[in-house]
């Protein structure tokens, strides 16, 4: 009988176990973005079609959306946009509550027209002439913003 090769087995070096941790990390971030591929036709949907969906909002055009707004919006939509700044007592129809449901709902590109050419009979104006379409963007921006989503401050309702 010829003699067996003699064998040593080597336990694994930190570096083999890092580099296996490593590999295991590069190979779960690898299945999460292939996960994360079959959302990317969704996202592109709703940034495309004006649902009002903002996935990125830079600082800069929401600073210039508030300063816009409080220069031209809040004496009647108020600080908050509840349709209730100092002019509003005096309108009539009352201004619109940017925060409602209602406006919530509304896509981006409903909001933008009714910026741009106003609400006839009402004293809200259009300010396609006063304001170019990127203080008009920016604006929507900060009132998007205003809209606070929170839990009730009731429980759940009952079980049927």
């Amino acid at each position: 009988m010829p003699p067996k090769p003699i064998t040593t087995r080597q336990e694994p070096s930190a570096a083999d176990s890092l580099t296996r941790s490593s590999l295991e990390r590069i190979q779960s971030a690898s299945r999460f973005l292939q996960a994360c591929a079959h959302c990317l036709p969704l996202i592109a949907l709703l940034v495309s079609s004006g649902t009002g969906v903002l996935l990125a909002q830079p600082s800069d055009g929401l600073q210039r959306g508030q300063t816009l707004y409080r220069e031209h919006c809040m004496d009647c939509h108020g600080t908050t946009g509840k349709g209730d700044g100092p002019k509003a007592p005096f309108l009539s129809p009352r201004p619109g509550n940017l925060i409602s449901a209602a406006t919530s709902a509304k896509t981006d590109k409903e909001l933008l027209r009714t910026i741009a050419q106003g609400k006839p009979r009402t004293a809200m104006p259009g300010w396609k002439e006063s304001l170019p379409d990127e203080d008009q963007q920016a604006v929507l921006q900060y009132i998007r913003s205003l809209i606070q989503f929170s839990r009730s401050p009731a429980g759940p309702p009952p079980a049927p």
